[in-house]
């Protein structure tokens, strides 16, 4: 999928993007090629299809979900600590799970007091270059609101009360490196949501483009 035809037609465009936190939706970004990064990733460019919102009890993250060539479920957000990360997250689907791990080691991730290690078992298409051979669990059951809007440009309702968002519980763990992790989203009704994340240097964006 090529973006730049449609943005280049444009007459002009007033608006500049310097930074990832600055990114709207219909905006391109074009990923670096290293060799470091998934094969999805890899010298593409993606969309800004739309933007949501996570609320924790101190703080609300942004999240960019992707669109370009593949038909792969990516998300990019922002890992904020002494430095800026981007944090590219792909879902991945049960059968995913049963390549990667041990099912009953990987269940061990939703046990108290929420340590459990993971061993990767295989990758599979879908899950190259994403993953890594060990995890150690950093998060558990953290609870948070999700919200299908942008939390920079549209009031969020209150932490608690009427309309809050969809409540779920996050479960993280991360290899030895910290570069790569696995995240598991329960939700209310039960269902759960499993990703894989990737930590890259906010310059893995050579560019940005403006899309309207």
């Amino acid at each position: 999928m090529s973006f730049f035809k449609s943005i280049f037609n444009k007459e002009n465009p007033q608006r500049t993007i310097s930074n990832v936190n600055d990114l709207m939706v219909k905006d391109i970004i074009q990923i670096n090629d290293s060799f470091a990064l998934p094969t999805v990733l890899r010298g593409q460019q993606f969309q800004i299809s739309a933007i949501n919102s996570y609320e924790y009890e101190h703080k609300t993250e942004t999240e960019w979900v992707l669109s370009g060539n593949d038909d792969s479920e990516i998300f990019l957000s922002l890992d904020v600590d002494d430095k800026t990360y981007l944090k590219f997250s792909l879902k991945i689907h049960h059968e995913d799970v049963e390549t990667l791990f041990d099912l009953d080691q990987f269940s061990t991730i939703f046990d108290e007091p929420g340590e459990a290690n993971l061993d990767r078992i295989d990758d599979n298409g879908h899950t190259s270059g994403w993953s890594d051979t060990q995890y150690q669990q950093s998060v558990f059951a953290r609870v948070g609101y999700f919200h299908r809007k942008d939390h920079r440009t549209a009031s969020l309702s209150p932490y608690e009360g009427n309309d809050a968002g969809e409540q779920f519980e996050l479960y993280q763990l991360l290899n030895p490196e910290q570069t790569k992790g696995v995240e598991a989203e329960v939700w209310s009704d039960g269902d759960t949501d499993i990703f894989l994340t990737f930590y890259r240097e906010t310059t893995d964006i050579v560019d940005m483009f403006p899309g309207s």
